[in-house]
């Protein structure tokens, strides 16, 4: 709900200024719900629809809203999983990186997990002048696990 309430709350100074971006980090585990985390594809499925949403409320003016919907990313968090997996398995960082997208995200046509920096690549886009004709959209940087041309 702290997305919900902190959107609710600058929607409306952005509305009245004519100008604003808000960005919801969402995941293809949104779109693409994960057997074992159902309840974490069902919170960020949720965040695609008050984007959408919310995009609609504000049609009309310079307010974009978006979701980012990144795939697994070389966060301190997954680093640290993968890390001790991979030390229970005794192999490599490496190694493990590798099985994990084979084994959990096969689909995957990069074939590796994201870094923060694409991620945040595609924010710095959303966010900037040229993205003004984009709103409502989930912009995908989960390297092709989603498997649908829309």
């Amino acid at each position: 709900m702290s997305a919900v309430r902190l959107s609710r709350h600058y929607a409306q100074g952005m509305r009245e200024r004519d100008w604003g971006r808000i960005q919801f980090i969402s995941s293809e585990s949104g779109i693409n719900i994960p057997s074992e985390m159902v309840h974490y594809g069902m919170t960020k499925s949720a965040l695609l629809s008050v984007s959408r949403g919310l995009a609609k409320v504000l049609s009309g003016t310079q307010v974009t809203v978006n979701a980012i919907l990144p795939g697994p990313t070389r966060s301190e968090g997954v680093l640290k999983m993968i890390g001790e997996m991979a030390e229970k398995e005794g192999i490599s960082q490496q190694e493990m990186e590798e099985r994990f997208v084979q084994e959990n995200r096969p689909s995957s046509i990069i074939q590796r997990l994201a870094t923060p920096e694409e991620v945040a690549s595609m924010s710095v886009y959303a966010a900037s002048p040229q993205a003004s004709a984009t709103t409502g959209a989930a912009l995908r940087v989960e390297g092709g696990i989603v498997d649908t041309l829309t």
